[in-house]
């Protein structure tokens, strides 16, 4: 009696599950509040630095390599601190882990906008290096703990709600560039993160009421047995090509805007709305589609990837396409950039949620952590490397041939997943063929075994 009903409640989970109610609890509708607000308001503090700090930074002794590792020290002190909080996130509690990571970020914000008074040289470079890997890593406890968070709440909607908060990433990214230009040029260095820090500072008790709380129990799974996957792997790599891109656009796009068309801080952050206005707009289609029709997600990739081959390989122009370099080109391979990282990022999420519970993970926030810390780490690999290869290859060569170089790795990643999808194809259709050659054969044994035990019976 007792396992009937087991069976009963499992099974009505298991439709509540399969189909969901339209509506809304008031559970999920606040979790989407807070990680709204935690998306946009992170993602301005993020993107502020893109159209002036380069700038700066020169000023005050560093040059294109050091300004790639100020920003590459920001992703291996992410990278260190998602893999750890995402391992972690049960004992923490993904609540006070995100409330956490917000009032590390908004002080350490605040602190770097402050940076301009130290003395210029050594001492100003060591400053940039301490506080934005102390941000970073707050950064990484409130990233990775919204990404848990919403996979446990809305685990028949991921991609569909990812992609719907990723459009308050998308207007931090629109926001954050022109207004960080605008307060540079009209106020100094200082006020940009003085405000910004300050907002993000808000965030903390507005989340402390609205975000509910999530109680799971520890899970004994690790990151290796997920990189013992193939398809994780190429997954992850796919993700490495995509930061690494954002990473490289970030330390170096502003000095080649300014030096190749002679333009002004504010009109470089102008410039960077190409990018993030189509990610904004691509991100919630994708991840609707993305949902409703599942087998589409390697599909989209691919093309996404193919897409942004197209977008660095002209953005500069590359050098052996002898094309001759044109503002309104630039804007353009920025916008199909942007569009591309919209068909690319947003399904790599749930189908490595997907695959992961397919091949025997637990169901619960300790997998979603252990996945949402890899993500960041993987993610934050590649703007670690962005930058730092990037402003290297700037520096020896040219702008022209390092973005040649990141259109090379996401075509790389485009092709992975075209092989993996023509072998992987044929071993799930023979494994298809065998089950449908048993299914005779247990059917006449099954038949057999009847007709024996009704003979038996007669007997």
């Amino acid at each position: 009696m007792d396992q009937s009903n087991r069976l009963q409640t499992d099974n009505s989970v298991l439709t509540e599950s399969a189909d969901p109610s339209p509506r809304m609890t008031r559970k999920q509708i606040l979790t989407l509040i807070s990680m709204a607000s935690v998306n946009f308001s992170s993602m301005i503090c993020y993107s502020i630095l893109g159209p002036f700090f380069p700038t700066e930074a020169v000023k005050k002794g560093a040059n294109q390599t050091i300004v790639g590792l100020i920003f590459g020290c920001y992703a291996i002190s992410n990278l260190l601190g998602a893999l750890i909080l995402g391992k972690y996130i049960v004992q923490i509690g993904a609540k006070f882990m995100l409330i956490a990571g917000l009032f590390v970020s908004s002080g350490c914000t605040i602190m770097f906008g402050l940076l301009d008074r130290a003395p210029a040289g050594p001492i100003f470079i060591s400053l940039c290096f301490i506080v934005r890997s102390i941000d970073a890593v707050g950064f990484a406890a409130a990233m990775t703990s919204t990404f848990a968070m919403t996979a446990k709440i809305f685990p028949n909607n991921v991609a569909t709600v990812l992609g719907g908060l990723e459009i308050f990433t998308g207007l931090g990214l629109i926001v954050g560039p022109p207004v960080g230009g605008w307060f540079y040029q009209s106020f100094g260095y200082e006020v940009p993160f003085l405000l910004l820090g300050c907002l993000l500072l808000i965030m903390v008790p507005f989340n402390m009421y609205v975000l509910p709380s999530i109680e799971a129990d520890p899970s004994k799974d690790s990151f290796f047995r997920l990189l013992t996957h193939g398809k994780i792997l190429l997954i992850c790599y796919v993700i490495f090509t995509l930061s690494a891109g954002l990473g490289f656009l970030d330390a170096t796009l502003s000095l080649f805007a300014i030096d190749r068309f002679d333009l002004s801080n504010g009109f470089v952050g102008l410039i960077m709305l190409g990018l993030s206005l189509p990610y904004c707009l691509a991100s919630p289609l994708m991840g609707y589609f993305t949902d409703k029709y599942p087998s589409t997600r390697m599909s989209f990739m691919i093309f996404g990837g193919v897409a942004a081959t197209t977008g660095f390989c002209l953005l500069g122009p590359a050098p052996f396409l002898h094309i001759p370099s044109r503002l309104w080109l630039l804007v353009l391979m920025l916008s199909l950039i942007g569009f591309s990282l919209g068909m690319t990022a947003i399904p790599t999420f749930p189908e490595i949620i997907t695959y992961a519970y397919e091949n025997g993970f637990e169901e619960g926030l300790s997998t979603l952590g252990m996945v949402s810390g890899l993500f960041g780490a993987v993610w934050s690999t590649g703007m670690f490397y962005g930058p730092i290869v990037g402003g290297l290859i700037v520096q020896h060569l040219s702008f022209e041939w390092a973005a040649a170089v990141q259109g090379g790795l996401a075509f790389l990643g485009a092709f992975l997943l075209v092989l993996y999808s023509l072998f992987k194809r044929p071993a799930q259709q023979r494994v298809r063929e065998e089950t449908d050659e048993r299914k005779p054969l247990l059917n006449a044994a099954m038949t057999t075994d009847a007709q024996r035990d009704n003979v038996e019976d007669i007997i």
